[in-house]
């Protein structure tokens, strides 16, 4: 994959998509293109929350430790951010992600995720919308669990 694909597939990204071109490319530039086998762990619940990820290719399991065992909670593909609620809260991770078939992620590293947040607002107001609607969707999901 080429820095102009990356860019590419970073404009998909509706986070990213008002960045101007030259700093996606240099986002592109200081990120680490990684790739996880089939059930290979971005990070575990627990860990520190060092970097954020870019889903290029591919699809991740987000998985929650229970003490009967792991639950599968949600299900990611191209284009989705991972691990940014730990960085924005400096918190350690609250799940964990797990590759679900090969994947090519974009490592954002957190020094960068950040200084990206503080000179870009918009970015801030798209992962506020984006956490408003994963919380939405958990408590609707709360909501029927509890009423089955």
């Amino acid at each position: 994959m080429t820095l102009e694909t990356e860019v590419q597939s970073l404009r998909q990204v509706p986070m990213f998509r008002d960045v101007d071109p030259a700093r996606l490319k240099l986002l592109a530039f200081t990120s680490e293109r990684v790739q996880f086998a089939d059930g290979q762990r971005f990070f575990s619940q627990g860990d520190p929350s060092d970097a954020a990820y870019v889903i290029l290719d591919g699809r991740a399991s987000v998985l929650l430790n229970t003490p009967g065992g792991d639950i599968q909670v949600a299900e990611l593909g191209s284009n989705a951010l991972v691990g940014e609620m730990g960085i924005l809260s400096d918190t350690p991770r609250s799940a964990t992600i797990m590759a679900a078939e090969p994947t090519t992620a974009l490592r954002i590293d957190k020094r960068v995720f950040l200084e990206l947040l503080a000179q870009f607002p918009q970015m801030s107001l798209a992962i506020m919308r984006e956490l408003a609607k994963r919380l939405e969707r958990t408590n609707a999901q709360l909501v029927a669990q509890s009423s089955s």
